[in-house]
């Protein structure tokens, strides 16, 4: 056996050197903290948590204090309420806890909860009396609508059929839905529903009147492109400026009465009008649909993308068309398998549900009478209730039992006093 020799056994490593190599980051640490978003980040999306009677958000009014974000993936944020006991904390809590936690690479959200001074107070009221004043707010969409876009990586997927049927169902169940087509290319939403008629104007103010559909104790409140023009076979040939400014039409001279869900059937993919939209509704939440095939779930992955770019929560993910019923009862899986929980394992939410093939659905569709109204149970009917469940627990309604809007009226009621003194 040769000899060792000193050189060789100097360049053997010591005890303290294995110890040094241990605590050198890997490649997987590298990884993991490149994937934390930054305190920029988690205070972008707070922008999307609006108080919803005063109708701008925490950051705005300078109730979001600051964010820290920990190696570990713990978020922390603070948060100043008007009052320590104020009602709307859950409704904020939740928003907070959803929107932050939606992020790529946070573990866990944590609030610390503090109390504006008197004078931020003022200064929180006064900046929502100047954006009543100054009709600030860039929609006519109420501050207490929870704003839900349906979007998709391509066309074909069902994302139309998957809109109208949540839509009608929620209003089934007593709440007034909002629907806006901003598929203008492809609108299909006045067919799918059933609702006709040519959208008029309010004769007090400038603003476009939806169209109405009642619906058991709810009702749908609908706008698409389809309402104004003189055929439904009408190609409308319009570049994405212009394409961009129709939908700001729709959201901005609409009177949108005070709906508790508005409900956008986007245009598939991740051009103009959906950036547009994107950045008019910081509060908006996204529900991407897909198919089973992987290539549907590849090109998905672009809009949720897209939509947190600009700060959304991705609320979860529908994969429609998932498999085919036969009249025997056995499950064929037409069009693949997979894709839908794929993707909502890739984007870290939930895969709320999956619609099976059901030809009640395209019948309804050509009807205008949704499987979800038509059908009291069956495959698809069945599947889009229990969505309707998951999205109802993802995107809550908005508890108006607030304080923050008894503040607003003792301050409206003080100035109108004040007013009233100096006359």
């Amino acid at each position: 056996m040769p000899e060792v020799s000193d050189n060789t056994a100097a360049a053997l490593p010591t005890d303290d050197d294995v110890t040094a190599a241990a605590a050198l980051p890997t490649d997987d640490d590298v990884t993991a903290a490149a994937a934390l978003p930054t305190d920029d980040d988690v205070m972008g999306v707070l922008r999307g948590v609006i108080d919803p009677e005063l109708g701008s958000d925490i950051v705005e009014l300078g109730m979001a204090r600051g964010a820290v974000v920990n190696p570990d993936g713990l978020v922390e944020v603070t948060v100043a309420l008007t009052t320590s006991g104020c009602p709307l904390r859950a409704q904020i809590q939740r928003d907070v806890q959803r929107r932050v936690g939606g992020l790529p690479g946070v573990e866990k959200v944590k609030i610390h909860w503090s109390e504006l001074t008197q004078a931020e107070k003022a200064a929180a009221m006064s900046k929502a009396r100047f954006n009543v004043s100054q009709n600030a707010p860039d929609t006519a969409v109420p501050p207490t609508a929870k704003v839900v876009m349906v979007a998709s990586g391509k066309g074909g997927v069902g994302k139309s059929t998957v809109t109208v049927n949540l839509a009608a169902e929620l209003a089934r169940r007593g709440m007034r839905v909002g629907v806006m087509d901003a598929d203008i290319w492809g609108y299909s939403v006045p067919r799918m529903l059933g609702v006709e008629g040519r959208l008029a104007g309010a004769e007090t103010e400038k603003k476009i009147i939806p169209n109405e559909r009642p619906v058991g104790d709810g009702a749908l409140e609908v706008v698409s492109m389809g309402f104004l023009v003189d055929k439904e076979e009408t190609a409308l040939m319009w570049r994405g400026l212009i394409l961009n400014r129709a939908v700001q039409h729709f959201l901005q001279d609409v009177r949108w009465g005070q709906v508790d869900y508005l409900l956008i059937d986007m245009p598939p993919g991740t051009g103009d009008v959906q950036m547009g939209i994107a950045k008019m509704l910081p509060q908006a939440e996204m529900v991407v649909v897909t198919t089973p095939a992987r290539n549907a779930q590849k090109v998905a992955t672009r809009v949720a993308s897209m939509g947190r770019s600009n700060y959304l929560r991705i609320a979860g993910v529908i994969e429609n068309m998932s498999v085919f019923l036969d009249p025997e009862g056995r499950s064929h899986a037409i069009f693949g398998a997979g894709g839908g929980q794929e993707l909502a394992d890739q984007l870290g939410v939930p895969l709320m549900g999956q619609v099976p093939i059901d030809g009640s659905v395209a019948t309804g569709g050509d009807m205008g009478t949704p499987v979800v109204l038509e059908n009291e149970s069956g495959p698809a009917a069945d599947a889009f209730r229990a969505i309707t469940d998951r999205l109802q627990q993802e995107v809550p309604p908005v508890d108006m039992a607030s304080c923050t809007a008894r503040i607003f009226e003792a301050a409206e009621q003080a100035l109108a006093n004040l007013d009233t003194v100096s006359d």
